[in-house]
């Protein structure tokens, strides 16, 4: 008689043949995009500059695994990730060691120190482009125009200094100063429909996240399309507000993350004095996740709740 064993495990039970390496891989070619246009635009300062954040976010991974006594895993591309979302939101003219603490302060401050991936509360590059924002704030101010390599300022300050906008179509290509990310919202998208389109992105974030932004705008009586396609609102959409591990689980929890991240968004770029606020918005509702995933996350069938 053939012996027969029940055999208990813990769910899922079926495995989609993905894993962490082939998503932050994947991740990484979209974000190539807005790299290259970075690059196109501001030469070589861009390219060196997303290669020295990611080294230098790499290695401290590396150190951090070292010391902790963990298997070193930058092999698996989140570190990698993080320090090409760290470039992306850097100004090109940023000096070199300022970069490099941004992607230290990142994984050590924004990973590490809550024990590693997966278990981060934040999104570990904003914390990196926080962390300098506010140590090295003229530095983080100080932009780049593409066309002639000059200081000048971003449309967002323009429009909350003097209410100048800048034309669509340069805004949409992005042949404007500001950061590496703020660079051709248009191959953004693409990068961000590709990500959907592999299912590593829930396009319920990103599509509340700039709905909110649009309907808010407009009824303050700003420019929504100008709203849309200025700042770093699309790579925030696309690629930090949809970070696997620190938003909310359900569906209805990802579009209120979406929604509050738009207002938030809104709210400091119009009151605020900051021109910008999507970092803010998005480490704001980071806070928020553990909350929204209370109150959404389905009760598990036969669950009592307890007294």
């Amino acid at each position: 008689m053939d012996d027969y064993r029940l055999i208990t495990t813990s769910s899922p039970h079926l495995h989609s043949g993905e894993n962490i390496s082939r998503i932050m891989f994947s991740v990484a070619i979209a974000l190539l995009l807005p790299t290259f246009a970075g690059i196109y635009f501001f030469g070589f300062r861009a390219l060196s500059l997303v290669v020295i954040t990611s080294l230098a976010a790499m290695l401290t991974e590396a150190i951090f695994q070292k010391l902790r006594n963990k298997p070193i895993a930058i092999s698996d591309g989140s570190a990698l990730v993080t320090g090409m979302l760290l470039a992306l939101n850097l100004p090109p003219g940023l000096p070199y060691w300022m970069a490099v603490v941004g992607a230290v302060v990142a994984i050590s401050l924004g990973k590490q120190i809550y024990g590693g991936l997966g278990s981060n509360p934040f999104n570990p590059a904003l914390i990196g482009r926080v962390f300098l924002m506010i140590t090295f704030t003229t530095p983080m101010t100080t932009w780049i125009n593409p066309v002639d390599g000059t200081t000048g300022a971003t449309p967002l300050s323009l429009m909350k200094m003097q209410g100048l906008q800048t034309d669509y179509a340069k805004m949409l290509i992005g042949n404007i100063g500001g950061s590496l990310g703020e660079t051709s919202a248009l191959l953004i998208i693409i990068g961000g429909i590709y990500l959907i389109y592999k299912g590593y992105v829930d396009w319920r974030i990103p599509a509340s996240f700039l709905g909110s932004v649009a309907v808010l705008s407009g009824f303050l009586g700003q420019d929504p399309i100008f709203h849309l396609l200025s700042g770093g609102l699309m790579l925030g959409a696309f690629f930090m507000a949809t970070d696997m591990v620190t938003t909310p689980l359900s569906k209805l929890g990802k579009i209120i993350f979406g929604i509050g991240a738009g207002l938030f968004t809104v709210l400091i770029r119009v009151y605020g004095g900051y021109p910008e606020g999507v970092s803010f918005s998005i480490l704001l509702m980071n806070a928020f996740t553990p909350l929204i995933n209370r109150f959404t996350v389905p009760k598990i069938y036969g669950e009592v709740k307890a007294e």
